[in-house]
């Protein structure tokens, strides 16, 4: 599908009406048709498309965020216009991570899209920057809700970027899919705002990753995991929780972050061919990355190493272990003798886990202690665990 510019003519801003005043059937269905312009918003704003944008076409591309913003204020709390409103977003957008929620953060997602846009030319790149840092809600509160934070933080990326002083990084994550999984884990909590039920928060993470093509699907999970990891350790090193508050506050957000990674590991877990392809799509340090952070995980990884590694057979021509069926998923000898050596050298607990796990199936398939009799021991005397 071609990609086309949104009409960026400004919006008709509508009048602050009653809370409790309906909006006439034809005011709405124009406010509908209006919405079903974000996600070719979004879009452009991230092509390069912007090339040719001056500073006006800017100026109104950030009053149609702010637009959308104002729709979920007005909004959110009309729970029929609101399903009408994500319903109609969802229907006009070509992926899943789109809902009602999106609109509040429209100005964030807009400016963020655009600072990463290098087709965007320098008098409206200059331009972006003076708007976000604006402060038009200064005085207004504690906690302004433009977007100037966003710019503070990416001024601050940019410097902890610089060569001299490196950045700590995770396994893996690029930006980009860090991004969507940061995406991901937004509209997760979103989710558990709005539905309370556990059941039907996995009905709808699972929709949304079924629906990507399943390699990238299970990249943003395992890197949703890694970000809430990371957060977890970034808020118990600072002492304080995503949003200032005291020590109820920290237990209140950590038991959010463990049910949200609840979610993410019952869809993985959920099925045996699923978490299979997933552990043979990411790389093994990845895999003893999040291992060692999530204990349901690392049970299952070695359950799943330990199916593997049954189906080798000794063959004493070539010397070496090799699959019994080879046109089966499952790992070479090579393969899972990385993998377990990956977890060896994680924490002295995973260590000990896989050690223990190691010697339990060398103890049950005869205790053996010389090579090609027992895929185990050679494996304990391989990865020094």
């Amino acid at each position: 599908m071609e990609l086309q510019t949104p009409s960026l003519r400004g919006p008709a801003r509508p009048g602050t009406a009653p809370a409790g005043h309906r909006p006439k059937p034809e005011a709405m269905e124009v406010v509908l048709g209006q919405v079903e312009q974000l996600p070719a918003l979004l879009a452009v704003s991230r092509s390069a498309l912007v090339r040719d944008w001056d500073s006006l076409t800017l100026d109104r591309a950030l009053e149609w965020a702010r637009y959308f913003q104002h729709l979920h204020d007005r909004f959110r709390a009309r729970p029929l216009l609101r399903e009408a409103l994500g319903r109609r977003l969802r229907r006009s957008q070509p992926f899943p991570l789109l809902g009602f929620p999106t609109l509040g953060r429209c100005p964030q997602l807009v400016g963020l899209a655009l600072l990463e846009n290098r087709a965007l030319p320098p008098a409206a790149f200059r331009r972006l920057l003076r708007s976000l840092l604006q402060s038009p809600g200064a005085g207004a509160g504690p906690e302004p809700r433009g977007p100037e934070p966003l710019a503070r933080r990416k001024a601050a990326a940019r410097l902890l970027a610089l060569p001299r002083r490196p950045p700590p990084r995770l396994p893996g994550p690029e930006a980009r899919l860090r991004a969507e999984a940061q995406l991901l884990l937004s509209r997760l909590r979103e989710e558990e705002q709005e539905m309370r039920e556990a059941a039907g928060q996995l009905r709808w993470l699972c929709g949304v990753l079924e629906r990507l093509p399943q390699p990238r699907a299970f990249q943003v999970v395992a890197a949703a995991l890694a970000v809430l990891e990371q957060e977890r350790g970034a808020g118990q090193a600072g002492g304080g929780s995503r949003d200032g508050s005291g020590p109820g506050g920290r237990r209140a957000s950590a038991a959010g972050d463990g049910c949200t990674a609840g979610l993410l590991l019952s869809w993985l877990l959920g099925s045996q061919a699923r978490f299979s392809a997933f552990c043979l799509c990411l790389p093994c340090s990845h895999l003893a990355f999040l291992a060692d952070r999530y204990s349901q995980l690392s049970r299952s990884y070695l359950d799943l190493l330990t199916d593997w590694g049954s189906h080798l057979l000794y063959d004493p021509l070539q010397g070496q272990w090799v699959k019994s069926c080879l046109d089966k998923a499952g790992l070479s000898w090579e393969e899972l003798r990385q993998r377990f050596s990956s977890l060896c050298q994680g924490s002295t607990l995973l260590k000990e886990q896989t050690q223990t796990a190691l010697k339990l199936l060398r103890t049950q398939d005869g205790d053996f202690k010389v090579r090609g009799v027992s895929v185990w021991t050679d494996l304990l005397m391989e990865v020094g665990c």
